[in-house]
């Protein structure tokens, strides 16, 4: 193995000082000549600048953190990949930690992530505790939740409109001339699922209607499975089901086929999201879309102010997304097919 490459060999083969050198890669001011003269004898040479000791020089690591749970659920992998894309757009480098959505879980990565000195995090469906919130602050690391709101946690959020979606999205199983309406709710203990729990009761209520029964499918594709199961094999049953989430949906679908009913003529099914399978021909999901390049968008925009120092107050975002019609569910009563 070579000895390592040193900012002082580039120097010297540039001929500029090392302060030049690390100027260039450090995105510090030096002319067009410098620059090019530097990264061409960096090239040449083969080296690599030491972004962790930049990082202690200047305090900007240039890393985002990205922390999900969740990532079964099809909307995730997508949202990442478009996070990941815009935050290298500008410049950042990208930590990605799964985690489940535990205290300890949680507690583990916020630290790891602290010991590398992100300059920011953005927490994908997960919760973060006041301790943590307070350390986050403490070393002056800003955080942005996506996709999931969390009142009362000093933290800016970027969201769905979820309660609006899901009354959109049980009005048009209403306007369907459906009666027998059940929700498979999202985790009770995610502020998304109590959301979109809230507009599934608001719109019942304002048609007059009772719901047909509430479970949390928990965005567990077995729980949502086992919920249709039991909903299907009662001798009374719905004539329609809107699922927390696209994920539980497809779960729903495929276990009420196996038992041998008809989508969307025995009962018709609903979801939230507009992954990409949502339109495939299996499934022909009708769903409320996450509008997830605006989501994106304010989510960089968000986080890249409170780096900058821009914005120092918290605020929540809510993004209203579209109903997509397709063939889980029926046409609004006497509309056209």
């Amino acid at each position: 193995m070579g000895a390592k490459i040193t900012s002082l060999q580039v120097a010297k083969m540039a001929g500029v000082s090392q302060s030049a050198v690390s100027r260039v890669f450090s995105g510090a001011s030096a002319s067009p000549a410098t620059t090019k003269k530097v990264k061409k004898a960096a090239k040449q040479l083969g080296y690599r600048p030491n972004v962790l000791a930049r990082a202690m020089i200047t305090g900007k690591s240039r890393i985002i953190g990205l922390i999900v749970a969740y990532l079964d659920n099809q909307f995730y992998p997508e949202a990442l990949e478009r996070l990941s894309n815009a935050l290298q757009a500008q410049g950042y480098h990208i930590l990605i930690f799964t985690v489940s959505n535990s205290t300890d879980g949680i507690e583990n990565v916020v630290q790891d992530l602290l010991d590398y000195q992100v300059d920011g995090i953005i927490a994908a469906s997960v919760s973060m505790s006041s301790g943590l919130t307070e350390l986050c602050v403490k070393a002056g690391i800003p955080v942005v939740l996506f996709n999931r709101g969390q009142p009362g946690s000093g933290l800016s959020a970027v969201t769905s409109a979820n309660i609006k979606g899901a009354t959109m999205a049980t009005q048009a199983l209403i306007d369907a001339g459906h009666t027998r309406i059940a929700h498979i709710a999202g985790w009770e203990g995610s502020l998304t699922g109590r959301d979109r729990r809230q507009g599934f009761e608001d719109a019942m209520a304002g048609a007059g209607l009772t719901p047909f029964a509430i479970i949390d499918g928990m965005y567990k594709r077995n729980v949502a499975a086992a919920t249709a199961r039991q909903l299907m094999a009662g001798e009374t049953r719905p004539d329609a089901i809107f699922a927390g989430n696209d994920h539980m949906a497809f779960a729903v679908m495929d276990e009420i086929r196996q038992m041998g009913f008809s989508i969307p003529d025995d009962v018709a099914i609903i979801g939230y999201d507009d992954v990409p399978l949502a339109s495939w021909p299996a499934y022909d999901l009708t769903t409320v879309r996450q509008p997830v390049n605006r989501m994106v968008e304010a989510t960089i925009d968000t986080l890249m102010s409170a780096i900058d120092g821009q914005d120092t107050y918290t605020q929540t975002i809510e993004i209203e997304g579209p109903l997509i019609q397709r063939g889980s569910s029926k046409p609004l009563k006497g509309s056209p097919l």
